[in-house]
């Protein structure tokens, strides 16, 4: 039985990850709430749907069809453990210092620019920091991260952009190199409670309601934003998940999601706009995720090992133990026979 599974386990999750990629395409038509997808969108020559949507990309931006692109469905039993993987070590994340961020709403996402100085070590260089962002569906929907595991999404992700300052002066020298970027990946799960951490961003999304707007930050520690455990993660070369998708990015996306709170995850989904202050009709930001893109023979490793999603251990004992049972059925019934003949 168990080898019968591993030869049906991978067509299945092919299977899954197949429709999926199909319906999130046909939803991106109809991604924002209130208004047609052709909605005037500020300035941006690109969009999640629409006319300029993500399937139209490669036109404009020829990076966005090459084939190492991201994010990519995960599929854990064909992972590589690669054991010599170090734990990510953030620097200056819990200090950044007394430069203020600023948080603001461009139109795609709620980004928030980020210290030089924090910097990230654990990687084949040192990467400093330039910004994070988020991808989010819509209030009611379990999908809105951009990379899935098994198929399975979640309802947000966290990206932390980082830049080699080891070869290159700042990020918009690196962004077109091949080891030029690393970004780290953070799923975002519901959960029962708040997450402070989170409120330092989520308490002004009413100050950036509309793209364009910007307010600055605090600074706050922006290791809390982070999974607690950081030496589980998945690893592989791909791209950015926007125009102009330049494959130049080092993927690490945690195993261990983050925890927002319902009413966090919805005020995220609800408060702001893709279209400028005035501009009517009025678009929510919403579902501003990149479908999973394929794989096309890259090797994704993990710093841990995996287990196949599918039949959990106890899923399996009761199989063995119902097939042992059957066989035990089995022989008595053939030995009540026998004895019969007799």
């Amino acid at each position: 039985m168990p080898c019968q599974r591993d030869k049906v386990q991978p067509l299945l999750a092919q299977k899954v990850y197949w429709e999926r990629r199909l319906f999130l395409l046909k939803r991106a038509g109809g991604w924002v709430a209130g208004a047609p997808a052709q909605a005037s969108m500020r300035r941006s020559h690109w969009m999640y749907a629409g006319s300029h949507g993500q399937e139209h990309w490669p036109d404009t931006y020829p990076d966005c069809g090459w084939r190492s692109q991201s994010p990519i469905n995960i599929e854990t039993g064909s992972v590589q453990y690669d054991p010599s993987l170090p734990p990510i070590e953030p620097e200056g994340y819990r200090d950044p210092g007394g430069e203020e961020f600023t948080l603001i709403n461009n139109g795609h996402t709620v980004q928030m620019s980020l210290p030089p100085s924090m910097r990230l070590h654990g990687l084949p260089r040192i990467y400093s920091a330039v910004q994070l962002h988020f991808h989010w569906g819509r209030k009611g929907e379990a999908e809105g991260s951009e990379h899935q595991v098994d198929g399975q999404a979640f309802p947000a992700e966290l990206h932390v952009v980082h830049f080699n300052s080891e070869r290159y002066a700042n990020v918009s020298e690196a962004k077109h190199q091949p080891d030029g970027l690393a970004v780290l990946g953070v799923f975002l799960e519901t959960g029962d409670e708040d997450n402070p951490a989170y409120d330092h961003i989520l308490k002004h999304l009413d100050d950036i309601k509309y793209a364009e707007q910007e307010i600055p930050v605090e600074p706050f520690d922006v290791r809390e934003l982070l999974p607690t455990h950081l030496g589980h993660y998945f690893r592989y070369n791909g791209s950015l998940t926007t125009p102009p998708c330049y494959q130049s990015v080092l993927w690490t996306v945690f195993h261990q999601p983050a925890h927002l709170s319902v009413a966090q995850l919805e005020k995220l989904q609800r408060s702001v706009y893709a279209t400028e202050e005035g501009k009517s009709p009025e678009v929510l930001l919403a579902d501003n995720f990149r479908i999973p893109q394929l794989l096309n023979q890259r090797v994704v490793f993990s710093s841990f090992l995996t287990e196949p999603s599918g039949y959990s251990a106890g899923e399996i004992v009761a199989i063995i133990f119902g097939v042992l049972l059957g066989c035990l059925g089995m022989f008595l019934a053939g030995w009540v026979v026998a004895k019969r003949i007799r």
